[in-house]
Formats: structure tokens, C-alpha cells, sequence
């Protein structure tokens, strides 16, 4: 009759594969660089993120200098408008 069989495809190196497929091994790297480096990440604590914990620190951090960016640039402007006042 019917027989059920299961096959596993990939196990969870085959799901964080598929999960990564999106990330360039260039673009690994260079992120990787650029936390230790300017944000002072130890590679270990970076190898040791789950894929997806990795892309929402990576988020978080986006979003962190967006705003830093958008305020020192508001701060500039403020200063700037204040210089052509006098």
C-alpha cells in the first residue's frame, strides 16, 4: 500500500542556507569588517549570532545612524542658519 517516507532537505544548515541566500560572502564580510571595526563587535559574538538574529542587529544599527545622520544634519543646518543670521 502507501508508505509514508520523510526525507529531510537540509536539516538547519539547509534553512539558514536558504535564509542567507539573499547575502552576498562579499557583503558577509564587509559587514562583518565594518561592525568590528566601527562598532566594536568581537568576531565571536558576530560568528556566533543566529542568521536572523544577525540582520536584526544589523537593523537596529541601520536605523541608529539613520537618525544620528538625520539629527547632526538638522544640527548643522540649525548652526548654519544661525551663522547667516549675523
Amino acid at each position: 500500500m502507501w508508505r509514508r517516507s520523510w526525507v529531510q532537505v537540509g536539516g538547519t544548515h539547509g534553512f539558514f542556507f536558504v535564509g542567507m541566500c539573499y547575502n552576498s560572502l562579499e557583503n558577509y564580510y564587509h559587514t562583518n569588517f565594518s561592525l568590528m571595526q566601527h562598532h566594536k563587535y568581537s568576531l565571536s559574538d558576530i560568528e556566533n549570532l543566529m542568521p536572523f538574529e544577525r540582520d536584526i542587529y544589523v537593523n537596529f544599527l541601520v536605523n541608529y545612524i539613520e537618525k544620528e545622520n538625520a539629527r547632526i544634519e538638522q544640527e548643522q543646518q540649525a548652526y548654519s542658519a544661525k551663522a547667516r543670521r549675523r
